[in-house]
């Protein structure tokens, strides 16, 4: 006899939390997520269909395989994966469970998501982030990005927070959270930029002309080949 999964039918499509690396593609135009475990060598954008990562021809979800999007019921249990090491330059994402789903336990295995919002933790200094600068590492034609401060981005590749939601598009929304609390930085597409946005966007732009004129001020000093030398 073959054991069927009870079937469910709901009104509107089920929310769940991950977390996800994100990510730049080399020339700057496009901004997306990597997983953190399976699947992690594919990065998908705000609105995604998941594949079989083995390359089988089934379509994700398959009872028998472990392919297709991962994510938790609780916020607070994709919040605890933050604390590992190896994590800790994630990002926390709300999506909608979309299409075919596996319900278990602890989450949903399924077939197609949307990405609503994407909680940016603090910069590694400790203070709340502003943009998203490299990583140090990527995968082949895209640049991994972790949260940075204005003060710590010095000459790194980054993009701010309102600019990576506008990258990625589909309605994305970022936020950055440190002191307890989430200041607002991403917007819908049809959306205007507000204050926090700007004030980013400033911050960031104030951290690049320091960093060149940090720049500038060592090319003018003496030994150092610049204007300085006699």
């Amino acid at each position: 006899m073959r054991l069927r999964l009870p079937e469910e039918c709901p009104t509107e499509p089920p929310t769940g939390y991950k977390i996800a690396h994100p990510v730049l593609s080399q020339d700057g135009t496009r901004a997306a997520f990597t997983g953190v475990s399976l699947g992690g060598a594919l990065p998908y954008g705000v609105v995604a269909d998941a594949s079989c990562v083995y390359g089988l021809r089934h379509a994700a979800p398959h009872r028998r395989c472990d392919c297709g999007f991962h994510c938790v019921h609780d916020r607070s249990v994709a919040e605890g994966l933050l604390c590992t090491a190896e994590h800790r330059a994630a990002v926390l994402l709300e999506v909608l469970v979309l299409g075919r789903y596996i319900r278990f336990e602890r989450g949903f295995r399924y077939a197609r998501q949307r990405v609503r919002t994407a909680t940016v933790g603090p910069c590694a200094c400790g203070t709340t982030a502003a943009a998203l600068a490299d990583a140090g590492w990527g995968r082949p034609g895209w640049h991994a990005l972790a949260p940075s401060c204005a003060g710590c981005l010095r000459g790194r590749t980054s993009v701010s927070l309102a600019g990576f939601a506008r990258l990625a598009g589909d309605g994305l929304r970022v936020a950055a959270s440190g002191g307890g609390r989430a200041v607002p930085a991403g917007l819908d597409a049809s959306d205007g930029l507000g204050v926090p946005e700007l004030v980013a966007e400033a911050a960031l732009l104030q951290a690049r002309l320091d960093w060149f004129q940090t720049q500038l001020a060592r090319l003018g000093e003496p030994g150092s080949g610049g204007a300085g030398n006699g």
